[in-house]
């Protein structure tokens, strides 16, 4: 029961890496409040746990991570963890990446992150709770193909740690995870051009194959809990030794 009485937000929560963390967090004793815009997929993450609550929230909205956020401390009575989970992956010749694409991968995978993260640390402050983003080896190292996701990444990389330093003398704590390929649908069914060169696409795949969402479920369950009560501003690679 790592999480205990925890009050937590977890977004992304309808499948691959968001579903494993808010039903990991509820498992070890969270409340959870379960955010996506995938309703069905919600209930179906939350259809065996008294103790997931499923909202509908698109974070790349600044307006609805707000109402997301006092919505949770009213139905939780506060908040001790935001998980920011939820993100997309595009794959791009860097020629062909128009205005639409760059500003959804952009809203969602760094704006959200950033409104939801402003929104809770007030409630986060008074608990002296915490935040676990996840960001991706993409944005750590370039990767062909993928220039806006790299981006994005990078900059939950760097929001991760910027955070932790503006609020480095009081108790709260900002940290991320940062996984290579992940076992999920977005990894499996991703569209890409036909003429890609794969040779390079698959640089990025490691020699261990995809990792299961509940591997990184743990690593965020533990960065989310006492036992690293003195960590901040770290970024947790999980990759098969990709980036070693």
């Amino acid at each position: 029961m790592r999480l205990k009485n925890k009050k937590s937000i977890v977004t992304g929560a309808a499948s691959g890496i968001g579903k494993a963390t808010a039903q990991l967090f509820a498992k070890e004793g969270a409340k959870v409040y379960a955010l996506d815009i995938d309703k069905e997929g919600l209930l179906e993450t939350a259809k065996d746990y008294d103790n997931i609550t499923t909202a509908i929230c698109d974070v790349s909205k600044k307006q609805e991570c707000q109402k997301a956020v006092e919505d949770a401390v009213k139905e939780l009575g506060g908040i001790d963890v935001l998980a920011n989970i939820a993100g997309i992956f595009k794959v791009h010749h860097v020629l062909d990446v128009d205005e639409e694409i760059w500003n959804k991968i952009m809203n969602i995978n760094v704006n959200g992150t950033f409104w939801l993260s402003q929104a809770a640390i007030p409630h986060l402050l008074e608990s002296k709770g915490n935040i676990v983003n996840v960001a991706s080896t993409a944005g750590l190292q370039g990767q062909a193909y993928t220039i806006p996701y790299c981006v994005s990444k990078g900059a939950v990389v760097l929001l991760t740690k910027a955070l932790a330093m503006e609020f480095i003398k009081q108790d709260i704590r900002i940290n991320a995870v940062a996984p290579s390929g992940v076992d999920t649908a977005i990894a499996k069914n991703f569209e890409a051009p036909e003429d890609i060169d794969v040779e390079l696409m698959m640089r990025y795949q490691g020699f261990r194959g995809l990792i299961p969402p509940g591997d990184i479920a743990e690593a965020i369950t533990w960065l989310a809990s006492d036992a690293t009560s003195t960590t901040t501003g770290a970024v947790l690679t999980i990759d098969t030794g990709m980036t070693a």
